[in-house]
């Protein structure tokens, strides 16, 4: 799974009008790429392998499809962002559900249910619960976005000087000694695509619904 900068602009209302027509191939193309990635981190989070993580993400998929006609979005009532959040957990839970598990030296079928003891260990990581891991892939996945759409915005050095110093955390001096800089200009990048980082972080921030 791969994506580009366009499929990483955020889902608005008027796409999700969109989606509740099926054979609109291009809108649910856009609805993939843009979640994807945001569902199958938490899946792996929540400790599913790769192969599990991708089934929920298609699970999640097929659960919005089914259920995107009858959906009316009102932000006085809930964000699409927690009615999505909730349908990966049901798809998350339901995984684990599937799971084959060893219990006393029994390997159990597949189609058995975990107990709830279990499911709630997995679903939920050992330090926080659901809906907290949710909001820090769903705040990594805009910071990734808003990366994206700054390097389109400033030379390739200058994000590259930003990468080295502020992402990385090399100190300024080694960035200035090794892409050949003076000291001013690596503090010059750091200042200026920061301050595009936040402006795009808070434009994404409220794009999202």
């Amino acid at each position: 799974m791969s994506t580009s900068p366009a499929e990483l602009i955020p889902t608005r209302a008027s796409l999700l009008e969109r989606l509740k027509n099926w054979d609109d191939s291009a809108s649910w193309k856009d609805f993939f790429y843009t979640y994807w990635k945001l569902i199958y981190g938490v899946a792996r989070k929540a400790g599913l392998s790769d192969a599990e993580a991708q089934d929920v993400v298609q699970e999640t998929i097929i659960s919005v499809a089914q259920k995107m006609p009858h959906f009316a979005y009102d932000p006085v009532a809930g964000s699409f962002k927690g009615w999505l959040m909730r349908l990966t957990e049901w798809r998350i839970t339901d995984a684990f559900r599937k799971k084959q598990y060893e219990k006393g030296g029994q390997r159990f079928p597949r189609e058995q249910s975990l107990s709830e003891a279990e499911l709630e260990r997995h679903v939920q990581t050992p330090d926080s619960k659901f809906e907290e891991v949710w909001n820090q892939e769903w705040e990594r996945h805009v910071l990734e976005a808003a990366l994206q759409k700054v390097r389109n915005q400033v030379d390739a050095l200058q994000f590259q000087m930003f990468h080295l110093h502020v992402i990385k955390g090399l100190p300024a001096d080694d960035v200035a000694r090794r892409l050949g800089v003076k000291l001013p200009a690596v503090y010059f990048s750091k200042y200026k695509v920061s301050a595009l980082l936040q402006k795009e972080v808070r434009s994404l921030q409220d794009k999202f619904i």
